[in-house]
């Protein structure tokens, strides 16, 4: 079951956010989306990096309409900040992508107190879905809209399997002792988790909280497979051990995907009408056929975990003050 971005329909009247959206995979999925008429929220940590890439996007497509979000995953205050900016302005948002990330980078602590990449790659996205979710909702509600026209989408990785043997490090998250790929690994596995916990509030199926489909959003995470961007050229440089090495082979045999293609599966997931109800909760990728998982860790799979986590984030951003 193929799917090339050219078969999405047309998005006119349909409001998306898509975080790290100046660069890689997130600046082909906003491309795609503006040019079938989407309003396209860009979300980017530098005004600069994000105007450019808006600005790079209307040479090929001048009348796409798309505006910076400006947020920083480091700092939790400018994800509320702009995540309350986008509900002052906005009345729907029929899609999230959250994309943004970083990979197997320094042990680092954010001015949160959170380590590096598990608040990036994770707390943030948690943080900004949370303050979105009713939005959301409300949009799925309307009378017009077919069962699906609302979604998430997080972007995971094959990384997750480099997780903790135990999935998520719940004594010490930041993983201190630990090295970047197994920090990666745990940040990756959660963005997998935190779908399937949605999925099973808000997703279709008789075990969502949504009664009869009333505010239903399908939810999926994904893999997008070996990718040539940015974080593939930062890992080059750090000379990290483990699947960093194996970058210069895989360009070597020819196995490295663009940016371009590596935003498909993001954008059959957030705006195709071939994605089918079943495929909420799924972990998946374009190259792979559709209805089939990609390779999962058992800590990926395991609904006790995800809980877990869900009960474990939601304490700590509301002690944090993050969310209400």
């Amino acid at each position: 079951m193929p799917f090339y971005p050219d078969s999405l329909p047309d998005l006119k009247g349909k409001v998306y956010i898509v975080t790290g959206g100046n660069s890689g995979i997130g600046y082909y999925t906003v491309s795609h989306l503006a040019e079938h008429g989407a309003h396209v929220y860009l979300g980017a940590r530098s005004q600069e990096k994000g105007t450019a890439a808006i600005a790079n996007i209307k040479k090929t497509h001048p009348t796409a309409r798309i505006d910076l979000l400006q947020l920083d995953h480091t700092d939790l205050a400018s994800v509320v900040a702009a995540a309350q900016r986008f509900l002052a302005l906005e009345t729907a948002l029929h899609g999230l992508v959250n994309n943004a990330g970083i990979m197997a980078t320094p042990f680092e602590m954010t001015r949160d107190g959170h380590e590096a990449q598990w608040q990036t790659n994770y707390l943030a996205h948690w943080v900004l879905t949370e303050h979105l979710l009713p939005l959301m909702r409300n949009t799925a509600r309307a009378r017009d809209l077919p069962a699906g026209s609302v979604r998430i989408v997080n972007i995971s990785s094959s990384g997750h399997l480099a997780a903790p043997k135990a999935g998520i490090h719940f004594d010490d998250v930041s993983l201190e002792d630990s090295g970047p790929w197994p920090r990666y690994g745990q940040s990756k596995l959660a963005n997998i988790l935190h779908a399937k916990t949605l999925h099973k509030r808000y997703g279709p199926g008789p075990h969502a909280s949504a009664p009869d489909g009333e505010g239903e959003i399908w939810v999926s995470s994904v893999h997008p497979g070996i990718v040539e961007s940015n974080l593939a050229t930062a890992v080059d440089k750090t000379g990290s051990w483990g699947i960093a090495r194996t970058f210069p082979l895989f360009r070597r045999l020819g196995l490295m995907m663009p940016a371009d293609e590596g935003s498909w599966t993001s954008l059959f997931c957030v705006a195709s009408p071939d994605m089918r109800p079943e495929q909420s909760a799924g972990y998946l990728e374009i190259h792979g056929r559709f209805g089939e998982p990609c390779w999962q860790s058992s800590a990926a799979k395991d609904a006790g975990l995800a809980e877990r986590l869900e009960e474990w984030t939601s304490e700590a951003m509301r002690r944090e003050g993050w969310v209400r």
